[in-house]
């Protein structure tokens, strides 16, 4: 070593080199600099190594919000005003003007967690929502990557809806069974405990709501055959009339009134005076299943935000509208119908001002307003161009144009549901991808079913009536 005063040496360096080095007295300087710069390049290789750090978005910590009927009935009355006056989180057009990033209630943070694709999956295919066209990306999803389906049995469409769900509805299952089964998303009537014996812990839940209004409109032309509606000359006329006239235990009724609450499983008829109490409680079940719950309001908006929660590529969440009606079977609401409507479902009403309001505090914590922005056009982007390589004419056509028949969806009620057909001269690789885009409901379950269960399959019908897509 090299002190001001007597140069030492370790005994191991000989005595020639101790006095070629005593005679140059910065080649130590030099060496020990070498050593320093030796040791840093060895630490900033180790955190090369370490495992990558993600930016990530998580809230600040704001006071908690509890589900009673004073709390619940302010937060509803708060939405309901953004929604009338036109607020940027709840216009149908989901524009992001005059959102600036620094009135985002969050703070940017590292972590080190890691994304990691789900596979384990239950989507709760709600009724008139836009659950057909999440139902198709799902299918395509798990059948490009050999996933297991929990289909209904006996080569059904869905899993006995109306009745509650049961674990013994699902092709294959067996209590003695290992929980193999990836994704679960045919209608069903929730129901937690029956669902999580036949899906693994890890299971991400999902669903989708829709406003209400245009969800009862698009409700009552496709289901105009139930009972409740039979008699009706117009919706108008039927809310004229339903308070004295509804019957909730007649089949199918369930539609007319509160179908969302119903679908989740819980009571669909609820006195009014009870509506914050009983909304409160509706609002906390889902909560307390559901990671996730969509607005198909907003439908690029949610398919950005399902792919950023379950992991997914843009590629992945893309689809076309499925089980979508015809233009001339879709029907102007007044501001007075708006309003009877809002009463006569309104436990439907307040579960979706409320999931409309945790919907975009989502969007800020995982995403940023900015960031959707960019994403939602990157996925119309991919969309029109998928449009432009897969459909003949670009879009959707009413089914008596559709020149494939097992392209053609399900009809049913009066409304006119529309399909596409697939440009010609496609190779089979695209035409395989394309076809997948557009195969309705009902003939792509069936074709994964055969695919799951081709034993069965094979001796089983098609079944011969559907209506509740």
């Amino acid at each position: 070593m090299l002190f001001s005063g007597r140069r030492t040496f370790p005994l191991f360096i000989s005595s020639s080199v101790r006095r070629w080095l005593c005679s140059r007295p910065y080649v130590l300087w030099i060496l020990i600099l070498l050593l320093i710069v030796s040791v840093a390049l060895q630490s900033f290789a180790a955190q090369l190594a370490s495992p990558p750090m993600l930016i990530g978005l998580l809230p600040l910590r704001l006071p908690p919000l509890k589900n009673t009927p004073t709390d619940l009935h302010l937060r509803s009355s708060l939405a309901e005003k953004h929604l009338q006056n036109g607020n940027p989180d709840f216009s149908n057009e989901g524009s992001f003007k005059n959102i600036s990033d620094n009135t985002l209630r969050t703070k940017r943070v590292f972590t080190r967690e890691t994304c990691h694709p789900k596979i384990h999956i239950v989507f709760l295919k709600t009724h008139k929502t836009g659950s057909s066209s999440v139902l198709n990306i799902l299918y395509r999803f798990g059948e490009s990557r050999n996933l297991t389906f929990a289909l209904p049995v006996n080569k059904q469409v869905q899993l006995f809806y109306p009745h509650f769900f049961s674990a013994h509805f699902v092709e294959g299952f067996s209590s003695t069974r290992v929980k193999d089964f990836h994704i679960m998303c045919n209608h069903m009537r929730f129901r937690k405990p029956e669902v999580a014996k036949v899906m693994p812990k890890d299971t991400f839940y999902f669903s989708i709501l829709r406003h209400p209004v245009s969800m009862m409109e698009s409700i009552f032309v496709y289901y105009k055959s139930i009972p409740a509606f039979r008699k009706a000359h117009s919706l108008e006329n039927f809310l004229n009339t339903c308070w004295k006239t509804y019957s909730s235990s007649e089949t199918s009724n369930q539609y007319a009134h509160n179908v969302l609450a119903f679908d989740f499983g819980l009571p669909n008829n609820v006195d009014p005076k009870d509506l914050d109490q009983k909304a409160g409680q509706a609002i906390a079940a889902i909560e307390q299943d559901f990671q996730l719950v969509l607005i198909s309001d907003y439908f690029e908006e949610s398919m950005v935000l399902l792919k950023h929660s379950l992991c997914w590529s843009l590629e992945d969440v893309v689809s076309f509208r499925l089980n979508s009606r015809s233009v001339r079977t879709r029907h102007k609401v007044s501001p007075e119908t708006e309003e009877q409507i809002k009463r006569w479902n309104a436990l439907d009403w307040r579960i979706y001002l409320h999931f409309n309001s945790t919907f975009w505090t989502k969007v800020d914590r995982l995403i940023g307003r900015q960031k959707m922005k960019a994403e939602v056009s990157q996925l119309k982007s991919l969309q029109a161009e998928l449009a432009s390589t897969c459909l003949k004419g670009g879009g959707a056509v009413d089914p008596s144009k559709i020149e494939d028949s097992d392209l053609k969806p399900f009809q049913y009620g009066a409304a006119v549901i529309q399909g596409y057909n697939l440009n010609p001269h496609l190779d089979a690789q695209t035409k395989r991808k394309c076809q997948r885009l557009v195969t309705p409901e009902l003939q792509y379950t069936h074709q994964l079913y055969a695919r799951q269960f081709p034993q069965a399959s094979a001796h089983l019908r098609l079944p011969t009536k559907t209506g509740s897509l």
